[in-house]
């Protein structure tokens, strides 16, 4: 059997948060890109903005049989706004130079769909969610 004290707690490397230049559009005071900073959620909270994603569909002809089904796009955009640290995009006057209520709205509205994208892979990169399932195929192969 092997030493277990490597998976102590105190014995693993922190998720550093990640400084991220989303837009080349929104330049800090420098004209430089302003800088986001994203961080890595707990997998309960993962486990909750899924959960808040998720309803229950009817099977077609099955009397009282549900099937759970997951908005992935609603699932990606909480999961953005939850990891988003800087800038905070609850802010009261953000949002209203945006004219927008919410923090999902406001992070459409301050990105192109392309910049939004990229962000959205940033962040699920940063969460651990950047192996391709191609990568995860051929691993089991092995």
């Amino acid at each position: 059997m092997g030493d277990l004290s490597c998976f102590l707690s105190q014995n693993t490397v922190t998720v550093e948060n990640v400084k991220y230049a989303a837009t080349k559009r929104i330049k800090d005071k420098a004209g430089k890109p302003a800088e986001w900073e994203i961080k890595c959620i707990t997998p309960e909270q993962d486990e909750l903005i899924k959960k808040e994603c998720t309803k229950r569909k009817p099977i077609p002809g099955k009397r009282g049989a549900y099937m759970p089904e997951t908005d992935y796009a609603q699932y990606v955009g909480k999961l953005a706004v939850a990891c988003t640290v800087f800038p905070d995009l609850n802010n009261k006057e953000l949002q209203d130079s945006y004219q927008v209520m919410g923090a999902e709205s406001l992070l459409k509205k301050m990105l192109t769909p392309g910049e939004y994208q990229d962000y959205l892979a940033k962040v699920q990169e940063i969460n651990g969610f950047d192996i391709a399932l191609e990568d995860l195929v051929e691993d089991a192969k092995n």
